[in-house]
This record gives structure tokens, sequence and C-alpha cells, in this order.
């Protein structure tokens, strides 16, 4: 059988607070960028499970998604390695919880509270043009409620090959 085309699936969380959003600093294959908690959506967990467990291992804070902003789809191609990949990403606001102590994931420098224009100001260092789009998405007002994502069981189903 042919390969088939899959996009790969990101999550991302919009977190204000006092007109500043957390965002990450993080080192890249294009060098150190700015971007929200965001990552990859891993076997057997919900899409909020997905943004949960990323700003956690991020930012060291907890939060809780309130709705969803909106899904982004885009496509990039390394200009280091060639590499085309297209993503679809399911982007989060919620509410802030408590902040730990631990060590942040493989790769991120910091966490980091912006305020809008030093968002703005930074744009040349976003690891993406979602990044901004995401922001103005929010400030916009642009909700949807989570009922609209359902997750079936079978997903969290450990299922044995043979």
């Amino acid at each position: 059988m042919p390969d088939i085309w899959k996009p790969s699936v990101t999550v991302a969380a919009i977190i204000e607070r006092d007109g500043h959003f957390l965002l990450v600093e993080e080192e890249t294959s294009e060098g150190v960028r700015f971007n929200q908690p965001a990552g990859h959506l891993d076997p057997h967990e919900s899409l909020e499970e997905a943004v949960v467990r990323e700003t956690l291992e991020e930012t060291a804070h907890d939060f809780t998604p309130t709705a969803l902003v909106g899904m982004y789809m885009s496509r990039y191609v390394s200009a280091r390695t060639g590499h085309d990949v297209t993503y679809l990403s399911f982007t989060f606001c919620g509410e802030v919880g408590a902040k730990h102590d631990q060590p942040l994931d493989v790769g991120i420098l910091r966490a980091v509270w912006m305020s809008y224009d030093e968002l703005v100001a930074s744009r040349e260092k976003h690891r993406s043009p979602s990044v901004l789009q995401r922001v103005d998405d929010y400030l916009a007002g642009k909700r949807a409620p989570l009922s609209l994502l359902i997750t079936h069981p079978s997903v969290y189903e450990v299922i044995e090959n043979g």
C-alpha cells in the first residue's frame, strides 16, 4: 500500500494574565524562537489532555482549557533540512493555575510573559506566523465550546498485536 499523507496534529495554549501572554522561548532548528506552549498529540490522549500536558511540560504551569480558539493548518519546510511537514493545530484558551518547581522540556529555554506589543515587536522570532494569528483570534473573541470535541473511548484502549 502506498504511503498515505497525514498531517502532524498539534495543540497550543493561549494563556493571558493581566494583559500579558505566556509564551516559551525555545531552541529550534531555525534558531531561538518564541511560541505558545504547544506540542504534538500523543497516543491515548484527547486534545484537551494534550494541551494540559504540553503546557505543564513547557511552562511548569497548570492549565485548564475553557474554549477552542481555532484550528490552524500550515505547511512548514525547513530551510536547513528541507523537511516538509503539514501541521494541523488545535488552539485552546483557558485558565492558568499553579506554577510548579520542575524542569522545563528539553529545548525550552524559559517561559516568559509578554504584552501584545512585545509579541508584535518580536514577530521575526516567532516559531510560525500562527503565533500572532492565534493571539489575534483570541483577542477578537473567537471561541468554540469544548463540547465540539469528542474523544471516543477507543482512543484510550491499548491494542496488543497478535
